[in-house]
Parts: C-alpha cells; sequence; structure tokens
C-alpha cells in the first residue's frame, strides 16, 4: 500500500461504528480501534500487544476463541448468531450500562486475513457491531405480535377466549377426535335471566356480573386442553377433550355450583334471587361420525332444554339427539 494512503486507512478504521480487533498468529492483538476503547474501557496502549484471551479471559473456550483458532489455523470465516452468542465481549453502550452490568448485542465476524506478498504471517479480523436497537426492535416486534394474537383471539371484557378462537378449536378438537377415535365433551352455558339483570343494575354492573361468572368457570379448567370461550352476549361454551358423557356431566355440576357459590344478587333472578346458570351437556362419542355444527347444535338443544324446564339446571344430550344421532 502506499505509504500516502495509511494515514486514511487509520482514519477509516477510527471512524467506523464498529469493533474492529486484528490478532496476529499469536493471538495477539496488533489493532484496537477506539470504538473498542470507547465501549470495552481498555485504551489502545493498553490492549495493543496483549493476547485476546488474556486480556478477556472469559472468551476462553467459546465460541470466539473456537472461531478465532479456526481463522489463524484453518483460515476459515465465521459469523457468530447474535441469537446463541448475545454478548461473548464485555461491551457497554455507556457508563450508566456499565453499572447495570447490562452488555450491548453483539453480531460478531471473524475473518482471516492474507497478506499480499505472504510474509505477514496468520492475522485475523474481528469485526463487533452492537446489535441491541434492533433486538431490541425484534423483541418489541414479538410482543406486539403476541398481543395483537391474543386480542385476535380472547374476548375484550372477560379476557377467556372470544368465539373467534372457539370456531378454531372445536374445529381442530373435532377432527383430533375422529383421527384418534377419543371423546369430545361440549358444555354450553348461559347465564339465566341475564337481560332482566342488565336491565335492572345497568350495563356497568351486567359487565362486571360477566366478568365474575367467567373468571369463575376460568379457574375450574385445569388442564391446558380445556378452553372456556365466551360464545356470545352471555352465553360460555366449554370444550373438554377426552371427556365421556359422565366426565363432562361431572364437571357442568362443578361449575354450575361455583356460580351458586358466587352469591351474585338478581332480584329478578327467578326463585333463587341471585345469578345462576343453565348447561347443555353434548359428547361426541369414540368411533361416531359428527362435524362441529352437530355437536354444537346437540349442546345448543340440551341447553334450551334446561331453560325450558324452568332454568338453573343442567341437561345432557340424549343419546338421539347427540352428534351421531345413536348411542353408541
Amino acid at each position: 500500500m502506499h505509504p500516502s494512503r495509511l494515514p486514511l486507512l487509520e482514519s477509516v478504521l477510527e471512524a467506523v461504528s464498529a469493533g474492529i480487533v486484528v490478532v496476529d498468529q499469536d493471538r495477539r492483538i496488533v489493532l484496537w480501534n477506539k470504538w473498542m476503547s470507547r465501549h470495552t474501557g481498555c485504551a489502545a496502549h493498553k490492549a495493543l500487544g496483549m493476547d485476546l484471551f488474556e486480556l478477556m479471559p472469559e472468551l476462553r473456550g467459546g465460541r470466539v476463541e473456537a472461531a478465532v483458532t479456526q481463522a489463524l489455523t484453518n483460515h476459515f470465516s465465521s459469523l457468530l448468531s447474535p441469537t446463541l452468542n448475545r454478548a461473548p465481549f464485555p461491551l457497554y453502550s455507556n457508563p450508566a450500562a456499565i453499572a447495570r452490568s447490562d452488555r450491548m448485542q453483539q453480531a460478531i465476524a471473524v475473518t482471516p486475513l492474507a497478506f499480499p506478498d505472504g510474509q505477514g504471517g496468520s492475522h485475523c479480523l474481528i469485526q463487533l457491531n452492537d446489535v441491541s436497537m434492533a433486538a431490541a426492535r425484534e423483541k418489541l416486534l414479538r410482543e406486539q405480535t403476541e398481543l395483537l394474537r391474543m386480542q385476535t383471539f380472547s374476548d375484550g371484557l372477560t379476557g377467556v377466549a372470544n368465539r373467534r378462537a372457539f370456531d378454531a378449536a372445536i374445529d381442530r378438537e373435532v377432527r383430533r377426535a375422529k383421527r384418534n377415535g377419543g371423546m369430545l365433551s361440549l358444555l354450553m352455558i348461559d347465564i339465566d335471566h341475564f337481560k332482566p339483570y342488565n336491565d335492572h343494575y345497568g350495563h356497568q354492573k351486567g359487565d362486571w356480573c360477566l366478568i365474575q361468572v367467567s373468571a369463575a368457570l376460568q379457574a375450574l379448567l385445569q388442564r391446558s386442553v380445556d378452553m372456556l370461550a365466551r360464545y356470545g352476549g352471555e352465553e360460555f361454551a366449554v370444550i373438554l377433550p377426552d371427556n365421556d358423557p359422565r366426565q363432562a356431566l361431572r364437571m357442568a355440576e362443578t361449575l354450575h355450583e361455583r356460580v351458586l357459590q358466587l352469591a351474585i344478587p338478581h332480584e329478578y333472578g327467578g326463585p333463587e334471587q341471585q345469578v345462576t346458570v343453565s348447561i347443555g351437556v353434548a359428547t361426541l362419542q369414540a368411533g361416531q361420525t359428527a362435524t362441529p355444527a352437530a355437536l354444537i347444535g346437540a349442546a345448543d338443544g340440551a341447553l334450551y332444554a334446561a331453560k325450558r324446564q324452568g332454568r338453573n339446571r343442567i341437561v345432557s344430550a340424549l343419546p338421539e339427539q347427540a352428534p351421531g344421532g345413536q348411542a353408541p
């Protein structure tokens, strides 16, 4: 290189917004730019001539040392994933980050260097970039995506699954039950006399009632595969994979009793004078062929039977009313 270009090259290396480190075949540092001094707190005059892994012993035995060894001995280049190698070098954005021990996230490239005359020996270049902002944006994007997903599939008032989530889940579980020859039960739950409650106590109290009832129901579902969804208005649905009719009825009784234990006063709630629920139960038996609509229709039919019989009760779909149309 022409001697007049050396100052220009040095200026470029000092001005670049990235860490530049060059080590020789003995792993001693021969170049250490200002960016490295600024973000490590180690001045160039101290770093130059030192073994990189003596200056930063925490790098020993890790991915950085392996990459440097590969570059010096086998002339292999390496890119260290910021995901798998989040912050190997002790680099900090500012003094406050040092106080918090909050290292910047790093993208690291290790590249073997070849000298034109072949007289320089083995050297390798280590380039370090601060990807903390990009990582923060990615994290924020993931959080926003998850929030959007939750908003898309969660009921805005009660926080339980919404109708869209229910439709997807019931379709998935019916197909799974058919495929595996398993059973699937569905409960349809309706808050009794809810319109008079809403009219008498006001919409805010009506919303409060929906929240209280849904929270009580949700708390009783212990399995991750079970789902409580707000089906619409004051109506809820519970999907119970791998539950036979007896298990489904037992769950319905538990849910029904829990709502009674809430003891929410309801002046127009029938003889009980409190908020109650009616529940319809239907089961897709092993080996039956039925659609999600058939299972929902059977549970809905049982729910309306419960309401016709006076509310505040549980009715199971009869074999001829169950999805599939006959007893197993």
